[in-house]
């Protein structure tokens, strides 16, 4: 199982030494939030991008790919009835494509609530179609640069726009490319699903192309009070060879010990799975 740490947590901290935290104890991945880097992709030049690319890989890390697509951008939305706008995401989204793959990633996750919330009176099936709309407009140029879009539900408390991985899976079904596939989050399931994590890994095993781990306490794995042993196995049991990512919300505690505390556990899962598994 190879881990990734969203790097977002490293506030105020260098990006080289974010790499080199991050290899030390263990994590091979960064994913990162663009907003931890400039108020717009573009304005992260292809130099930057470079030497982004290299400080992580000389370090053995790579850059997986981006999360919070649209996270602090404003004239951006995903459900909107705005064509104009929808045009503009779609535009956008493929520069954030570009940028990820111009920093060695292969993944982009699409959570941001607040720019997919549906508009006063705007009925479900709209907002799908909606944004059916702006992910059919992009996804063939991120196909080109070899990146997959996964689609985040998130709980109710979050947003009003697709709370499950069905809702998600119709929403990928609707638009019909490879390249688009299921985001699975820990907490985002537990606060919003009625059926297990474990349940959900393995009913939608083989359609997921990331997978978050995290607690509702919005601290890592192992900080709260989720088991992650049936998590872990029913990944290992549906075949899940992706990146798993490390996401938190609170980062109170103080980053180098989130990132500590968190692979620690999640290594400490894995040898109990592993030895639960030997005959």
């Amino acid at each position: 199982m190879k881990f990734a740490i969203c790097q977002e947590l490293y506030e105020g901290w260098e990006w080289e030494r974010q790499c080199e935290l991050s290899a030390s104890l263990g994590y091979t991945g960064l994913e990162v939030a663009p907003f931890a880097l400039a108020e717009r992709i573009t304005d992260v030049s292809m130099d930057q991008r470079a030497t982004l690319r290299k400080q992580a890989e000389d370090h053995g890390m790579e850059i997986i790919g981006l999360h919070w697509l649209l996270a602090k951008t404003e004239g951006l939305h995903l459900t909107t009835e705005d064509s104009a706008v929808r045009t503009a995401t779609s535009n956008y989204l493929i520069e954030l494509g570009n940028a990820c793959a111009d920093m060695g990633g292969t993944l982009m996750v699409f959570g941001s609530p607040f720019q997919r919330n549906r508009e006063d009176g705007m009925s479900t099936e709209q907002a799908m179609a909606n944004a059916a709309d702006v992910f059919g407009a992009c996804l063939p140029a991120f196909a080109d640069r070899g990146v997959s879009i996964c689609m985040e539900p998130l709980t109710p408390k979050e947003t009003d726009f697709i709370n499950t991985c069905a809702q998600a899976t119709e929403l990928i079904e609707m638009v019909g490319q490879p390249n688009f596939t299921l985001h699975q989050d820990v907490k985002a399931m537990l606060g919003a699903e009625s059926s297990s994590v474990p349940e959900l890994i393995h009913e939608f095993k083989g359609r997921v192309g990331h997978f978050h781990v995290n607690d509702t306490n919005l601290l890592g794995p192992g900080m709260g009070e989720t088991d992650y042993v049936p998590i872990v196995q029913a990944l290992t049991e549906s075949g899940y060879d992706g990146w798993v990512s490390v996401e938190v919300f609170d980062y109170s505690p103080g980053a180098e010990y989130i990132v500590r505390q968190s692979m620690d556990y999640m290594q400490q899962t894995l040898r109990q799975v592993s030895s639960a598994s030997k005959p």
